[in-house]
């Protein structure tokens, strides 16, 4: 193969929003059959890129090279014509469709002369897509039926369909789990190895380590350094992408002797089964296990937001209506659900409002929202948790992930909870970033704030938690206490062993 004229090729691209220049003059190349990371922190134009190389913006400055030739015409169909496939970050799903029909949208298989769909054609080419990543998938369920992690094999799938000279991967796996990462890796090598050039954007660098032979590294929308992956380190990159080193803190533990929540036998159907344990005050529990173990679902019973079928829930003592999500705020539980941007956040709307979204009453007066007051206390509160910029009256949907996530904590700092719920708390969020929220959740329970982290990264729960509960088909499998955590007594518990038996460790 010649790899004297790269793949693709970036020259000075550059893009300005209004007075903002979000990319200037970025240049590398890309080599074919080579994995190229795409490496910043939230903000440093990686994002932007993307949109601009897959034709959903356009830039300002510079152009393209594909295979020594300059991309003509400007759109996602031109770049997909050109060869360029893309997988985005925010999934591009229509629910009510089938995996099928979302994985031909645009393009469908047809019969009779083109005036039907071939449904029957199409849900055969899904499932040999499918296959390779996760052949229980069935392609004609709709796909708002299906997980998070497995609508993002879904778009996986689709993308790979495509017969692309150069596959870009915004945040590929940020739902799944470690063996379907292995099965996605397995995949991108056999991809370069018939002459595919993959870019890869991810916050995780094991990831990044694992699968990139180069990459580029950008800061405030320069590249500031291009990187052989096996020529450098870890801290080397992450150094490079924050301008400064992150300095490597030491768990602290503040737990009190007061209990904040009891859980009792809660359960709703298959998803969660007799889950019980204890959370005291200044404590951070973590709470592990495998994509589908039960995570979301039990944090979701303790919030009020499904109602369960047995069990009880009590706040300091008190038992709190169950499937009552207003009871459950009242009594000063506060839920930072998964999907951040879809359950989390009014995109369009300011920062000052989406913290008042759960304690307006505290800010209304005979049917009026005092705005005065709401902004004082939306300040106070987000120059705490160090949101940058701290503009309040910005809608939330322009700001990073990480500086959301800081908003919705201060949701619940406004709304007065002490009970804190987190799930996911740093999914799609850079290195710097999730530094930042683990300083968060250590200043909420130096404060005395009980808190539960639910986290499929295992380096995440074993930072932040005082003990972990392991979760394993809907059940607490077993407690680590503090002394006990390590990743292999976690996956020791969170994966079924042949023959083995669910043998609770610790007591909850």
């Amino acid at each position: 193969m010649d790899t004297a004229v790269p793949r693709l090729k970036l020259i000075d691209i550059g893009k300005s929003f209004g007075g903002l220049r979000a990319l200037d003059a970025v240049s590398f190349s890309i080599a074919p059959g080579t994995v190229h990371g795409l490496l910043g922190e939230n903000g440093a134009g990686k994002s932007t890129l993307l949109r601009i190389l897959s034709g959903v913006l356009e830039a300002s400055d510079g152009h393209i090279e594909l295979d020594g030739q300059r991309i003509q015409g400007h759109g996602p169909v031109a770049a997909r014509q050109a060869g360029i496939a893309m997988i985005h970050q925010e999934l591009q799903h229509v629910p009510n469709l089938t995996v099928a029909q979302n994985m031909f949208l645009g393009h469908p298989k047809t019969m009779a002369g083109g005036m039907l769909v071939n449904r029957s054609a199409q849900e055969q080419a899904a499932r040999k897509a499918l296959a390779p990543l996760d052949p229980a998938i069935d392609p004609s369920v709709p796909i708002k039926t299906l997980k998070v992690a497995q609508r993002q094999i879904v778009e996986i799938a689709r993308a790979m369909m495509e017969d692309a000279k150069v596959l870009a991967m915004d945040e590929p796996t940020s739902s799944l789990t470690p063996p379907e990462f292995e099965r996605l890796a397995v995949l991108i090598a056999e991809l370069a190895s018939k002459g595919v050039s993959v870019i890869y954007v991810s916050h995780k660098m094991d990831e990044v380590f694992r699968v990139c032979h180069n990459a580029t590294i950008l800061r405030d929308g320069r590249k500031v350094a291009d990187v052989v992956m096996r020529d450098t380190n870890e801290g080397e990159v992450v150094t490079r992408m924050v301008g400064r080193e992150l300095a490597v803190a030491e768990h602290k533990s503040f737990t009190q002797s007061e209990t904040m929540l009891e859980v009792e036998n809660l359960g709703r159907g298959e998803a969660v089964r007799n889950a019980s344990f204890k959370l005291r005050k200044g404590e951070v529990i973590g709470i592990s296990g495998l994509v589908g173990a039960g995570r979301t679902e039990l944090l979701r019973l303790i919030a009020g937001v499904d109602h369960p079928d047995t069990g009880a829930v009590r706040v300091r003592g008190q038992s709190l209506p169950l499937g009552n999500a207003r009871a459950a705020i009242a009594a000063g539980l506060g839920l930072l659900p998964e999907e951040r941007k879809r359950d989390g956040i009014i995109a369009k709307r300011s920062v000052k409002s989406n913290i008042g979204l759960s304690s307006m009453r505290r800010f209304s007066r005979f049917g009026f929202v005092q705005q005065r007051a709401l902004a004082t206390e939306s300040q106070a509160i987000m120059q705490s948790l160090n949101l940058r910029p701290l503009e309040i009256n910005r809608p939330i949907g322009r700001f990073s992930g990480g500086n959301q996530q800081k908003a919705i904590i201060g949701r619940w700092i406004a709304a007065g909870a002490q009970i804190l719920l987190f799930d996911e708390p740093t999914r799609g969020i850079d290195v710097g970033a999730k530094a930042e929220i683990y300083s968060v959740i250590e200043k909420l329970a130096s404060e005395g704030r009980a808190i539960v982290v639910a986290s499929s990264e295992l380096p995440e729960i074993l930072r932040v938690s005082d003990r972990v509960l392991v979760m394993r088909a809907g059940e607490i499998a077993g407690v680590l206490e503090r002394h006990q955590l390590t990743e292999e007594a976690i996956v020791a518990l969170a994966v079924p062993q042949s023959g083995q038996t669910t043998t609770p460790v610790g007591r909850p």
